[in-house]
């Protein structure tokens, strides 16, 4: 049996393989609400044989959101509109989760494809916050958040995980990776607080922890919560490799039950060895140093690549993206380049070459 075919469960819930979706960033919501575009993008990865299909970066507040487009989950309107897609998502049989978040310093941006980078207070944008007053190369100066404004921020991810269990999400990862807000309380070159929050480590790591202990006690006990990490800042004196492994212990502590591992984003212009797998390597250093189930992404795009993945033990799952975008039927395609049988769509069933 193919090792990438095999099922996996963490906590109550069983997925049917370990091709997993990635989340990706569509800046396509109106006001946060997610419509049309949604459905289909992530639908078709359910019809495609995905075992999870990992929704984008949902913001917790108005202000997290990364662009004015992207979407959220902070009223009923947006938990609404997710439900839609779950629902179709679960008639496919596949799990599906989200991926909460809040983009810092690295907020009020307009959409990639705008001849400009930031939204003016005209065009939707706002004044972004962060742990200091430190602006992402090219970005603005951002606020620095009070002590007070800190506390909140864990109520705000608190109440965003409590909608999406009601908007019928089986799996909440938290974002903590790419230079968004949680992952710059976490690096020094990001924070230079001198609270209970910046400094030393301990300090640094505390909201992360928080907020991950707060949404464990009130989402279901069957429901896996998942942190997106960026396993280095590739930068002397940044967030290293080290400092992920001992961090992937204390969320352990907290109950998450899996880390999702990618790297970078904190810093601009560093060099990032970008060949097939690069952060395959992080992603077993922490599977192994922190005894937690991990999932592998970046520049995975073939059958074989992921099955010797999961087969060597360097992670539990893979993650793809543009891969995906290139053939929402990876997951399909891939079964039977490696000889597995899995469930199609019986919509599909006429373009199988390998048959039950």
């Amino acid at each position: 049996m193919s090792s990438l075919f095999s099922s996996l469960t963490l906590r109550g819930t069983t997925f049917t393989n370990r091709a997993w979706v990635s989340p990706m960033c569509q800046y396509s919501a109106n006001d946060g609400v997610v419509g049309q575009w949604h459905l289909v993008h992530l639908g078709s990865f359910a019809t495609g044989g995905a075992g999870l299909v990992m929704a984008e970066a949902s913001a917790v507040t108005p202000e997290g959101r990364i662009s004015i487009h992207c979407p959220g989950l902070w009223n009923d309107e947006q938990t609404i509109a997710w439900k839609t897609v779950t629902d179709f998502v679960h008639t496919q049989g596949t799990k599906i989760g989200i991926q909460l978040a809040h983009a810092g310093r690295k907020a009020s941006t307009m959409t990639p494809w705008d001849d400009h980078l930031m939204a003016s207070v005209e065009e939707g944008g706002w004044v972004a916050v962060a742990p200091s007053p430190l602006a992402f190369e090219g970005y603005p100066v951002p606020r620095e958040l009070s002590p007070d404004e800190i506390v909140e921020l864990t109520s705000s991810f608190t109440h965003a995980a409590r909608r999406a269990v009601e908007a019928g999400f089986d799996v909440i990862e938290l974002h903590a990776a790419h230079g968004y807000l949680l992952h710059q309380f976490l690096s020094p070159l990001s924070n230079e607080r001198t609270d209970a929050f910046g400094g030393p480590f301990e300090n640094r790591i505390r909201l992360l922890l928080n907020v991950a202990e707060s949404v464990r006690d009130v989402i279901p006990s069957t429901t896996p919560l998942f942190v997106r990490i960026s396993a280095t800042d590739y930068v002397e004196g940044g967030w290293n490799i080290d400092q992920s492994i001992e961090l992937s212990r204390r969320l352990k502590s907290k109950g998450v039950d899996l880390i999702d591992v990618s790297s970078g984003g904190n810093v601009h212009g560093v060099r990032i060895p970008l060949v097939p797998g690069y952060q395959v390597d992080f992603a077993q250093k922490i599977r192994s140093g922190a005894q937690i189930p991990t999932s592998a992404v970046g520049l995975i795009t073939e059958p074989e690549q992921a099955e010797e993945i999961i087969a060597n033990g360097q992670a539990d799952a893979t993650m793809l993206a543009r891969a995906m975008l290139r053939n929402p039927r990876w997951a399909l395609n891939a079964a039977e380049r490696l000889g597995e049988v899995i469930a199609w769509p019986p919509q599909f069933e006429r373009a199988r070459t390998i048959r039950p």
